[in-house]
């Protein structure tokens, strides 16, 4: 992949054998933005775990102290009573049967979260296939099937992020914006590990942590001291 001048700029502040320390690595972080707009930080985590097995899966929800810098978009599968909770709680979309084909054959996925009532799972689960691998299925782990619909909206709107494996075992989640500075990304960051640390399965054997890092969307990784996150 070719970089620019200016990535290759900022790159050379970052020595690449090195594990720092967490706010080492945020100033860093911070210190290594490209882009002219406001840029997303992200956290690359890499565990010793291997999410073949479903005794080894790692996923769950945690709401960040200070949200993500972004405000998502919640689609509400609900009828009767839930439906208007969730319209009273400032869902984006709510609905049930109808948005089936507007997602299925139209291809409308104007929302970043979606949240169901237990009861509505039959109608979303016909819609697997579109949500499934964009990450966008409801899963009680992440506490978006649910009848406390109020409580979900609410949570996610005030900056709560599901987080993951992908198949490489890597955890890949924002954690703010670099306008943030680096007190709230790493309340954010500490926030965020101490989730992932407490999720993890009993079936995982050896080191848990194999490697972190910290990036804006454009730049340069670096690499956070695994040991270290945990403190």
């Amino acid at each position: 992949m070719k970089r620019g001048k200016k990535y290759i700029e900022k790159a050379k502040l970052v020595d690449r054998a090195m594990l720092y320390e967490t706010k080492e690595a945020f100033d860093l972080v911070q210190k290594t933005t490209v882009a002219k707009f406001d840029e997303t930080v992200e956290a690359h985590v890499r565990l010793g775990v291997d999410s073949r097995h479903a005794d080894q899966q790692v996923r769950g929800a945690v709401v960040l102290p200070h949200g993500t810098g972004k405000t998502a978009r919640v689609l509400v599968f609900a009828k009767g009573d839930k439906a208007r909770e969730a319209e009273a709680a400032g869902a984006d979309f709510v609905g049930g049967d109808e948005l089936v084909p507007k997602i299925q054959n139209e291809g409308w996925l104007g929302f970043d979260v979606v949240v169901a009532t237990p009861d509505m799972m039959a109608v979303v689960g016909r819609l697997g296939r579109v949500l499934g691998p964009k990450g966008l299925m409801p899963n009680p782990k992440a506490g978006t099937v649910t009848m406390d619909v109020t409580r979900a909206v609410n949570d996610i709107k005030a900056g709560k992020i599901e987080y993951r494996l992908d198949k490489t075992n890597i955890i890949h989640v924002p954690i703010g914006k670099v306008s943030f500075g680096t007190e709230k990304l790493l309340d954010n960051f500490h926030t965020l590990m101490s989730a992932i640390i407490k999720a993890k399965p009993s079936a995982a054997k050896g080191q848990y942590l194999k490697s972190v890092v910290v990036s804006s969307t454009m730049g340069p990784g670096v690499k956070v001291n695994p040991a270290k996150v945990a403190e």
